[in-house]
């Protein structure tokens, strides 16, 4: 029951098994939309190029909509989802700028398939480097058919006039005294909505950086009052007129096939009903208790067919010989042979080596944990299909629920409220199928919400990795050659930012024991987990400092200013306590940068018990275009970090999930939160680039160099408390490096 995440890297193609449908659009009639916007104009900017679904890329597709209002609002559509990111206030602040309008001006309707654009799902860190450059050219587009329409208006010059806060006024004229238009004015004009309705100029240029008046400062997250008091309703809080609620009834274990059960049995006295289509089995009831009661009285009848499963415990040898095994099949998929990348001559540059150190490192399978389980509510009117669900992948979903109920896409409309969390963990649509199963069903709306056992267990996992690197060393131990193995834990940040003369990366696939998908960077966390650990290593068996060794390695200016940065916050040089260790990493990745400085205090009485005592973060992400929710972003995956470098790991044995509840599967509490220091590095000279995972990458490193620099240990596995009680015991499988 292998999944594969989404890789956006050149090693390899992507490997997630639902992709982005066709660029498709819904026709929505006037009456509908003016419903949903108001009166006024709207402009779609777009260039016509390869799209996100064909290619899994958007990097040729600009695609945004303004609805310029009666009212002198402006409402900017996009296919992107909210799940407390900040890419609504981000979307909107783009408008914003170059409509030059106040950020309160501008609303944003986000993830409704019925009027917004196919943007590329909510992932990969794309909507600050794609989606906001988009919706910048759709408003600066604007802006001119606006000038240009008080021109005609007029019978001037338009570069005689300028725009500012919603109004047109004539340059050099007193705004009192002169004339000027008003947005609500011009919205309703017919020579705007003629002017609109052309192709967008080539030449339509955007604010430069430097001129940033709304980009580039602090703006308070959109909708945070009705976050705060509760008012804003997440995809749990949907409901609908004649509602019911849904529960499905689970196989007993992963790969587990329905051979017979007995719906008939149950009482339907209460108002529940039960649901069978094929192996799916669910009830509906008035009350979530009532669906559960109807379902656990139907599991009673069930009888399931199963297959053997591996258990947590044999998972690194499980992904070895399944590597192994694919490896040696003839005439394989091309999908799934090894993936290798080269930069000179590895295996000369190893041969001729003083010395070779190899290590291995082996992180295992943890889940997402969203503050808001997967939930979705349908609703069948006249054969048409309304979802109303948490997911990144909006039109993705619709794609699903179309192909699974045979409806043209035209049929069916997914609506994303913002939603409580994904971490790249709500790609695909299952919770948005089974309700819309059970609404077919009983001809009522289903509201269906996984229950937290539910999401620990069947939601897809982050995959579990095994690598191993090998470096060849001159006499001055530096590195002239690198190889760097990894086996399902993805490609992202596989290829290394150190100038490694001679150099291969090579990934593997294989049959994973469980169901496999994207997460927070991707393979990203453990390929740079095991690279910044090795370097670490390496420089310490040649007595240099952590720091100077990386430095003196790297040929990436980027990634040596960060790391410069996180040090000299840190005061790297002068941080040496009694029963502490400091321990540093940086890393690259979707074209930002991070490195982390981390503190671990160390119990006298034991060398197992440790604390992290503070963590420095330097972040560089290009222009930044807002400070205090950039400075949210890395704090927030610095948090999450924690949970994935020191203890979540999910136990499985017997095709089940031993830890499925969140009293057994440990996540970061508020008393495991350290002080953290970040700093910002702001490159107002590059282009902005996505904040969202990069940050992750390199707190597992820097914890485990630490540990090293405190108690002498290296623990070579994620989670490291669960790899050091290994270590102790003598239990590892994570081999010392060989000289």
């Amino acid at each position: 029951m292998s999944r594969h995440p989404p890789e956006i890297e050149a090693l390899a193609p992507e490997r997630y098994e639902l992709r982005e449908p066709p660029l498709y659009r819904f026709d929505v009639d006037r009456r509908t939309f003016l419903g949903l916007l108001g009166a006024g104009a709207v402009v779609t900017v777009g260039r016509t190029g390869t799209s996100f679904a064909a290619a899994g890329d958007t990097s040729n597709t600009i695609d945004a909509r303004l609805h310029l209002g009666e009212d002198g609002l402006v409402t900017v559509l996009t296919g992107k989802v909210e799940f407390g990111q900040g890419s609504r206030t981000q979307i909107a602040m783009a408008a914003a700028e170059e409509l030059n309008l106040p950020i309160e001006r501008v609303k944003v309707v986000m993830a409704d398939t019925a009027i917004v654009p196919v943007d590329g799902g909510t992932w990969g860190s794309q909507t600050t480097p794609r989606t906001v450059p988009a919706v910048r050219q759709a408003a600066a587009a604007a802006r001119e058919a606006l000038v240009r329409c008080a021109a005609n208006s007029w019978n001037l010059d338009p570069a005689l006039l300028d725009f500012e806060n919603g109004q047109v006024f004539e340059r050099g004229i007193d705004k009192d005294e002169g004339r000027s238009f008003s947005l609500s004015e011009l919205a309703s004009s017919p020579s705007l909505q003629e002017d609109l309705a052309g192709e967008m100029p080539e030449n339509v240029q955007v604010t430069r950086v430097a001129e940033w008046k709304t980009l580039g400062t602090s703006q308070t997250k959109s909708r945070a009052e009705a976050m705060v008091t509760g008012a804003h309703r997440f995809p749990s809080d949907i409901r609908r007129p004649h509602m019911l609620y849904g529960r499905v009834l689970r196989p007993p274990a992963f790969g587990a096939t329905l051979r017979t059960i007995d719906v008939e049995t149950l009482d339907s006295s209460d108002g529940a009903i039960a649901v069978r289509d094929g192996s799916f089995v669910g009830c509906a009831a008035p009350t979530t208790r009532e669906a559960d009661l109807a379902v656990s009285a139907l599991s009673k009848t069930a009888r399931w067919n199963r297959v053997d499963q591996p258990s947590s415990s044999e998972l690194f040898g499980v992904l070895r010989d399944g590597a192994l095994g694919l490896g040696a099949q003839e005439g394989q998929d091309a999908q799934r042979r090894p993936r290798v990348r080269e930069r000179g001559e590895p295996d000369v540059a190893m041969a001729s080596a003083t010395q070779r150190r190899r290590a291995q490192y082996e992180i295992g399978y943890i889940q997402h944990v969203p503050l808001e389980p997967r939930a979705a509510v349908a609703e069948w009117q006249d054969g048409r299909l309304t979802v109303w669900t948490g997911t990144q992948n909006p039109h993705g979903v619709r794609a699903e629920l179309a192909t699974a109920f045979r409806l043209s896409n035209d049929r069916v409309r997914v609506v994303v409220p913002d939603t409580g969390g994904g971490f790249g963990g709500k790609h695909t649509g299952e919770c948005a199928v089974e309700a819309a199963r059970l609404a077919k069903a009983t001809g009522r709306p289903v509201s269906l919400q996984w229950t937290r056992r539910e999401e620990l267990t069947w939601a897809y996992f982050r995959p579990a990795a095994v690598i191993s690197i090998t470096a060849g060393l001159d006499r001055d131990d530096k590195v002239v050659a690198w190889d760097h193995e990894n086996i399902n834990g993805g490609t992202a940040a596989l290829a290394s930012p150190y100038g490694w003369s001679h150099e291969r990366a090579k990934f593997h696939y294989c049959d994973a024991p469980l169901r496999e998908g994207s997460y927070r960077a991707i393979g990203a966390t453990a390929n740079n987990f095991a690279r910044e650990c090795f370097v670490d290593e390496l420089a310490t068996a040649a007595g240099r400092d952590p720091l100077a060794y990386k430095l003196e390695h790297l040929n990436d200016d980027r990634l040596a200013a960060v790391l410069k940065a996180a040090a000299d916050r840190f005061e790297w040089a002068s941080t040496r306590k009694e029963n502490r260790g400091i321990g540093i990493a940086g890393g690259t990745e979707k074209g930002s940068y991070v490195a982390t400085c981390v503190e671990v205090e160390v119990e006298a009485e034991s060398d197992d018990a440790f604390r992290i005592a503070r963590v420095c973060v330097a972040f560089e992400c290009g222009a930044i275009q807002n400070p205090s929710n950039l400075m949210a972003q890395v704090e927030g995956a610095v948090i999450m970090g924690l949970g994935g470098a020191l203890w979540e790991e999910s136990r499985f044995e017997g095709g089940r999930i031993l830890n499925d509840r969140l009293a057994q599967y440990r996540v970061p509490r508020f008393s495991d939160v350290p002080p953290i220091e970040t700093v910002l590095v702001d490159r107002p000279d590059l282009d902005s680039v996505g904040a969202g995972e990069t940050p992750i990458i390199a707190l597992a490193p820097a914890i485990a160099n630490a540990l090293w620099d405190a108690i002498g240990v290296r623990v070579r596995a994620m989670p490291l408390q669960q790899g050091l009680e290994r270590v102790r015991r003598g239990t590892s499988s994570t081999p010392s490096p060989n000289v």
